[in-house]
């Protein structure tokens, strides 16, 4: 190699026999010298051999992998080709060439694939003892880096356990009731969902290692262990997970750490200079928007607040405007949310500063936010004041027999309208407060799930109202828009009418993919296989 293909040295890098033919080196029959030896044995051959590098380089202004024969003193060169690389080392490769003259910028951004950058911003495997682990099983690379822990089962125990030792959480699929396992684990491993499932888009916008869809593992919650394919796996048990391939390896294997320098900031700059379009990032918490302005988001595309609803000191509030028999006693809950979702849209606009931060109002069906198994609703009936059987009551009465479908979304906010009053206000106040002290804030209200224009209309006005009311009680005008996203067939095809109420449209491509298609995200994997085997799909469509 004209260069070193695992790390980019610009240093001649290969190796050699003598009296031995090329499959020799290749079948490592015999241990072979290293390139840098020949200039001892053969001075004018290994000359030789460096203005040929040279003049290869200088020709192809690419990395080249080169082979040669020596015969009777005199050097032949056989045959040379782009060399293959590493992640790192077709970073250095790019700068470098740059640096010394033999491409520009923009072919340097063409020499380094996406996936090749994603690579180096993530945990690693390494690859050396994962060749002798033992593989488990295979599941969807759903989000991608490494992570090894003990095996636990739920959210609780994953926040207990994460105190002392590193944890991977393993269920049968995620809800937002998993967030704080979720967040402090350091992997996500799941029996059922896809690449857009919970588990999957949260363990992204986390940064979390994530295998998804592993269809060979039969989770057993209850009684803390898994089985898969003859293996019997338990609570406190160590696994690995390579999110990057969807393996999961039994015990422990070392993880090598991403090391981002200055070449790295260097190769994005370039990268700025050329895109053709801008880039927001999806974040829900203060350090989510720090991570996402490292990397050059230019805002926030997404910040969805359900997931702030899960948070230790408001979730209480939550589930008392949930269970609450009249509007009065939900707006009294509410209240109580309105001081703590108002402090997270002020640490978020801080940090965005100048940048658009795009919130979606409150989207899941309310059930979520409630407990499920008997032992639950009673620890929370007792928490909340009531008895059992009335929490028990409200869990039925909120049960749906296609949630998806259902009572989420902007149909919310149009059966509570308070639910929008308390968010939008904590939006516009926290706009208010900053701009004050002279921060610049740009705040996008996104109504979710919409299908209809009077659906927009009908809350847009709701929100207009809440904005006039707030620049003329503090005396003070700011800019905000009001869009919606679209998610369901229907907004699709009635996009003309919404776009004279919505000021920014935003594609929920999951929700879409799932009812154009009619195709479920989290059970599409076990036929999918199939449909790509036989030539129906070119490739998975959530992908």
């Amino acid at each position: 190699f004209t260069r070193n293909p695992a790390t980019g040295e610009d240093k001649f890098y290969g190796e050699y026999l003598m009296n031995a033919q090329g499959e020799d080196v290749v079948a490592g029959i015999r241990t072979p010298k290293h390139i840098s030896e020949l200039k001892e044995e053969m001075p004018e051959i290994y000359k030789q051999l460096i203005d040929i590098r040279k003049k290869l380089e200088e020709h192809y202004k690419d990395m080249q992998d080169v082979e040669f024969t020596i015969q009777e003193g005199k050097l032949y060169m056989l045959q040379t080709r782009t060399g293959k690389r590493t992640a790192a080392a077709a970073l250095q490769v790019a700068v470098d060439m740059v640096d010394q003259g033999y491409i520009d910028k923009k072919t340097a951004v063409t020499r380094v694939e996406p996936q090749m950058l994603d690579q180096l911003l993530h945990k690693q495997l390494d690859k050396k003892a994962k060749k002798n682990a033992e593989l488990l099983t295979k599941g969807l690379p759903a989000s991608p880096g490494a992570a090894l822990g003990k095996v636990v089962f739920d959210a609780d125990t994953a926040v207990e356990e994460a105190k002392s030792e590193n944890v991977v959480l393993v269920r049968t699929e995620t809800s937002p009731e998993d967030i704080q396992g979720m967040a402090v684990a350091q992997g996500i491993l799941t029996a059922r969902g896809g690449m857009t499932s919970h588990a999957a888009v949260v363990a992204r916008g986390m940064g979390k290692c994530c295998v998804a869809g592993a269809e060979d593992i039969k989770v057993f919650e209850d009684k803390q262990y898994f089985e898969v394919n003859g293996s019997k796996v338990n609570k406190g048990d160590w696994v690995t997970l390579d999110g990057s391939t969807g393996e999961v390896f039994k015990g422990k294997i070392p993880v090598v750490d991403p090391e981002i320098g200055k070449n790295f900031k260097k190769f994005m700059s370039w990268v700025n200079n050329y895109k053709k379009i801008g880039v927001r990032a999806n974040a829900d918490t203060p350090d989510d928007s720090k991570v996402a302005l490292n990397f050059g988001a230019e805002g926030i595309g997404l910040c969805r607040t359900e997931h702030m609803f899960f948070e230790a000191d408001r979730i209480k509030a939550v589930r008392k405007m949930i269970v609450a028999k009249s509007k009065e006693e939900r707006e009294k809950a509410l209240t109580k949310l309105l001081p703590i979702q108002k402090k997270d849209f002020m640490e978020i606009f801080k940090v965005m500063n100048n940048l658009p931060v795009t919130i979606r109002l409150l989207d899941p069906p309310l059930h979520e936010f409630l407990p499920n198994e008997d032992e639950d609703i009673k620890e929370i009936a007792g928490e909340l004041g009531l008895k059992f059987d009335e929490l028990k009551a409200t869990v039925n009465s909120l049960h749906e027999m296609n949630p998806m479908l259902g009572h989420r979304g902007c149909r919310l906010s149009i059966t509570y309208p308070e639910i929008l009053d308390m968010q939008v206000r904590a939006i516009f106040e926290a706009t208010v407060e900053l701009t004050k002290e002279g921060y610049k804030v740009k705040p996008e209200v996104m109504i979710p799930v919409v299908g209809d224009v009077m659906e927009v209309k009908v809350l847009k006005d709701q929100i207009v109202k809440i904005a006039d009311e707030i620049m003329k009680k503090e005396n003070l005008k700011f800019d905000y828009k009001v869009g919606t996203m679209i998610e369901i067939p229907r907004a699709c095809v009635t996009a003309d009418e919404i776009a004279t109420e919505a000021e920014f449209f935003s594609f929920g491509t999951n929700d879409l993919t799932q009812m154009a298609f009619g195709f479920s995200r989290d059970d599409f994997g076990k036929f999918l296989p199939d449909y790509i085997e036989k030539g129906i799909l070119e490739k998975d469509p959530f992908a």
